[in-house]
């Protein structure tokens, strides 16, 4: 048996964003410059154990900048795409576009 053919598109897709929490994060922090933790959270309609681990995992693949900080005496967590991660997502679009035979 041969090797398997990787020309199909699908071989350029990013595999962290195979699972549609994450990629429901990069999707919404592609529409703004950044969102704080709560806001996204709340737009995803997941808990925080969810988002946090999701973020974590986007995190370490280079997708995803985490910045904590506080106002007033409140800790905020804000969260934003690396401009590794908005060239990947840019990419993972254009693949699933190809694979869907769409311009």
């Amino acid at each position: 048996m041969s090797a398997p053919d990787r020309s199909h598109p699908r071989f350029r897709l990013e595999n962290e964003l195979a699972h549609p929490v994450r990629f429901s994060i990069v999707a919404a922090l592609a529409a703004v410059e950044s969102l704080v933790f709560g806001e996204l959270r709340d737009e995803l309609q997941v808990s925080d154990s969810v988002l946090s681990k999701q973020i974590t995992e986007l995190e370490n693949a280079g997708f995803v900048k985490v910045s904590k900080g506080f106002v007033g005496k409140r800790p905020r967590t804000t969260l934003s795409l690396t401009k590794e991660g908005v060239s990947r997502w840019r990419a993972h679009l254009e693949t699933l576009q190809a694979i869907a035979g769409t311009p």
